[in-house]
């Protein structure tokens, strides 16, 4: 009986002792790790990125860039626009004055057909008026001076810069040197004839404050040149009157720095009519 529960404890024993190594050994071998990184040259899965992307810089606001280029293009446009028009204004003011000259050659040129009621009727005093005023243009001896017909008036232009101090009406002693010159001209080759002494200017603002507008700069400008053309020349104030255009009749277009110098300019203007002076013959 003895025996037998020994040899009982002996293989319970033994069992336990093959149960603890068994359960060691189960113990030692870690579970096997699966590794989710793919392989080279494969692309990870769509889920195993980050959710989250990197912040990207600031970019600029659309809508204020758009604006600002909006806005220099109008400024463009507009600038252009003032161009077109100055300069189409030069191109009306100078196809009338061709007109006039063209139907003025043209009347000279042809006689009149008396049963042809559309012809304009043009006396022919007139017309040799015109034909000796395009004459005697030629015989004026001024250098550095645009002289042009304009239907049957001749224009000497005389620049303000040779003439007046800049923006002002004084003259300077230059500009008494050139005026004596023309006169001396204007009396030989136009004697007693009508001359209007015209003021003119470009469309820069002012910079002397004491002038309101460019009439007024003008009036005062034509006025000197008158002035002196009277007291100190031969010409005689029965023959001259004097208008004051300021900028609204520019020979040239105002867009550049040359078109708006040669439009700030004294216009002495012939006519074919002469004045009766006293002591002329």
């Amino acid at each position: 009986m003895c025996r037998h529960r020994v040899l009982v404890a002996c293989v319970l024993s033994v069992s336990a002792a093959s149960l603890g190594c068994s359960n060691l050994m189960r113990r030692e071998q870690a579970p096997a790790t699966i590794s989710l990184e793919p392989p080279p040259g494969v692309a990870a899965p769509a889920h195993t990125l980050p959710q989250t992307l990197p912040s990207l810089p600031a970019t600029p606001s659309y809508s204020s860039l758009g604006n600002a280029q909006l806005e220099a293009a109008l400024t463009r446009s507009q600038t252009e626009n003032q161009i077109m028009q100055e300069e189409l204004s030069a191109v009306r003011e100078q196809l009338a004055s061709t007109t006039t000259q063209l139907a003025a050659s043209r009347v000279v040129g042809r006689p009149r057909n008396s049963g042809d009621v559309n012809s304009p009727v043009v006396s022919p005093s007139a017309a040799g008026a015109i034909a000796a005023m395009q004459s005697a243009m030629g015989q004026l001896a001024l250098e550095n001076l645009q002289v042009r017909l304009d239907g049957s008036v001749v224009r000497v232009e005389v620049p303000s810069e040779r003439l007046f101090e800049s923006g002002t009406p004084n003259l300077l002693p230059a500009g008494a040197s050139l005026l004596t010159q023309l006169a001396t001209e204007l009396e030989k080759v136009f004697p007693r004839h009508y001359l209007g002494i015209e003021g003119h200017l470009d469309t820069d603002p002012l910079t002397e404050s004491s002038w309101q507008s460019a009439h007024q700069l003008t009036t005062a400008q034509a006025s000197t040149v008158f002035d002196f053309l009277t007291t100190r020349t031969p010409l005689s104030d029965r023959q001259m009157f004097l208008v004051a255009h300021g900028s609204n009749h520019p020979v040239v277009s105002n867009a550049t720095a040359a078109g708006r110098q040669r439009n700030r300019r004294v216009e002495c203007v012939i006519y074919p009519e002469q004045a009766s002076v006293p002591g002329s013959p």
